[in-house]
């Protein structure tokens, strides 16, 4: 039978108090030993996309044009900066704003990740940190690395999950007109985007064939998914834990290179409005922070949140209480300390 979690293991708001991870009963954060009903449809689909996608890097080192293979590494770029700099930072944490071309610019590139629209990445995403490592987590990672990475989507969802789902607050989400429409229309705008433009363009501009451009494509996005996945197993099970050893998120250099600086996780769980995922000593390979502080500069992204060192130094003397990890700014369970310390920058123009 199913625990009955009756209480987050993180905080959702900056009004809650935080709760301490040594507090949680066990019989919470151990994974129940429901059998798990599989959706042979997505195993057929994603055992496809692999073996595709496999042969797609194959065609890259023998056939393809290099364009076409420079083309994907570009999309590639993009559709993770969808994710990262979008659903993930912008979107799921609220870790800063951004001007209506930038949210447009990071649906689009939301949609060419394919990995389901803003609303429902965020929602999980949300989930994730307000329950992270119960069964109302999406990809518990005490259910091992293959369920935490893919098997997630490979079964139906924990009961708890679609529970707790429900009792996320996504109205910011849905007051945004460009998320409605991306909502409204994704599987028409999805295919056009993720398929039918990565394939057509190589064809058209470069004479490429359609067997080249469509199975290169096909790595690209098997590998944006992957990418992202990382950060769900991998980062929640290898690397050092300097801001909370008491939580599973850690420190992962392969999975921040991957994930375009998504991969400093012990960070990220620790201070999750924080919008560039890590301390600055590790912002070098963060290629998605640079995108962030780029359109900061010329004023798209504004109110850009983050942690002063001395913010962090208290964090580190308190790790010993083992506080679980908030959703984003705005979270009611986001300390009141937290929320006074941050520091903003870029604040919006009156003008």
């Amino acid at each position: 039978m199913a625990p009955n979690i009756s209480f987050p293991t993180g905080v959702l708001h900056e009004t809650d108090d935080e709760i301490s991870a040594l507090n949680t009963p066990a019989e919470v954060s151990k994974p129940d030993d429901r059998k798990l009903k599989l959706v042979w449809r997505n195993i057929i689909l994603f055992a496809y996309l692999h073996l595709a996608a496999l042969y797609g890097l194959w065609l890259m080192f023998t056939s393809a044009k290099l364009a076409t293979s420079a083309y994907a590494i570009l999309l590639y770029q993009l559709g993770g900066f969808g994710i990262t700099g979008g659903a993930h930072r912008l979107w799921a944490h609220r870790s800063y704003k951004a001007k209506w071309p930038l949210r447009l610019i990071l649906t689009f590139c939301n949609t060419l990740a394919f990995e389901d629209s803003v609303i429902d990445w965020a929602r999980d995403h949300r989930v994730h940190h307000k329950f992270s490592e119960t069964d109302a987590d999406p990809h518990n990672a005490k259910r091992g690395f293959f369920f935490s990475h893919v098997g997630w989507l490979l079964c139906r969802k924990h009961p708890q999950v679609k529970e707790k789902g429900k009792q996320i607050d996504l109205s910011d989400l849905w007051a945004d007109p460009i998320l409605r429409f991306q909502k409204k229309y994704y599987n028409i705008l999805m295919p056009l985007i993720s398929f039918v433009m990565p394939t057509v363009v190589p064809m058209y501009f470069w004479n490429e064939t359609f067997g080249n451009a469509f199975c290169v494509n096909l790595f690209r996005y098997a590998l944006t998914l992957n990418a992202t996945w990382l950060v769900n197993s991998a980062a929640h099970m290898w690397g050092d834990k300097p801001y909370d050893r008491f939580i599973n998120p850690a420190e992962n250099l392969v999975v921040a290179v991957l994930a375009l600086g998504e991969g400093w996780h012990n960070y990220h769980h620790t201070f999750p409005w924080d919008y560039k995922t890590s301390e600055l000593g590790k912002y070098s390979v963060n290629f998605s922070a640079a995108f962030i502080d780029f359109f900061a500069k010329i004023g798209w992204a504004y109110e850009l949140k983050t942690v002063s060192e001395e913010m962090i130094k208290k964090r580190v003397l308190r790790t010993g209480d083992g506080s679980h990890e908030i959703w984003g700014w705005g979270d009611k369970d986001q300390s009141s300390e937290d929320y006074q310390d941050a520091i903003i920058t870029h604040r919006k123009s009156v003008h």
